[in-house]
């Protein structure tokens, strides 16, 4: 088979592209891509064209999708997730569940969200996340996306954080790790 679409259940510690390397390696083309890049630290489903399946990857990519996310409150990284360096710490045990849950309803339906410095959105040509890694420091601007659900599932008051999972649907280009942030 020359062209298609693989679905793949991505692990955690693993680029998008360290998967599409592997999909090269695998089927024996350079041309292969993905439909939607997940951070490194996101499981779940990528999907892969191969072939000329790379060019009906831009119909996959403009559906909803879902994800399940842990937010924790307490802290804030340079990279907006659990693995980047902690810029600032607070006790966020106290924070009350109607405040959680009335700003999270903020979030849904079409909004403005800044991405994360440290993502794959390209700025003067290169990613911001390289820019950040040279020392850079600047704030992307917010882009439109629309979410759809997001169904707060349970809340954890710890001892100095709060843990809240969620689930969401949204549109395309819509980051996680920003609506942690915000």
């Amino acid at each position: 088979m020359s062209d298609g679409f693989l679905v793949v259940d991505k692990a955690g510690g693993m680029t998008s592209h360290d998967v599409v390397a592997v999909g090269r390696k695998a089927l024996g083309t350079r041309k292969v891509g993905h439909a939607g890049t997940l951070d490194p630290m996101a499981t779940g489903i990528l999907v892969l064209g191969f072939g000329n399946g790379t060019r009906l990857l831009q119909y996959i990519t403009d559906g909803d999708k879902s994800y399940a996310a842990t937010i924790v409150l307490g802290a804030s990284t340079v990279t907006d997730d659990s693995e980047g360096e902690v810029l600032e710490s607070t006790d966020a045990s106290k924070v009350e569940d109607a405040e959680i849950n009335r700003v999270l309803a903020t979030m849904v339906g079409t909004i403005a969200q800044r991405p994360s410095s440290v993502s794959a959105v390209k700025v003067g040509g290169e990613r911001a996340y390289d820019r950040v890694r040279a020392g850079e420091t600047f704030e992307l601007a917010a882009r439109e996306v629309t979410i759809t659900q997001l169904d707060v599932l349970a809340i954890r008051h710890l001892q100095s954080t709060t843990e809240i999972d969620i689930e969401v649907t949204c549109s395309a280009g819509t980051y996680i790790r920003s609506i942690a942030r915000d």
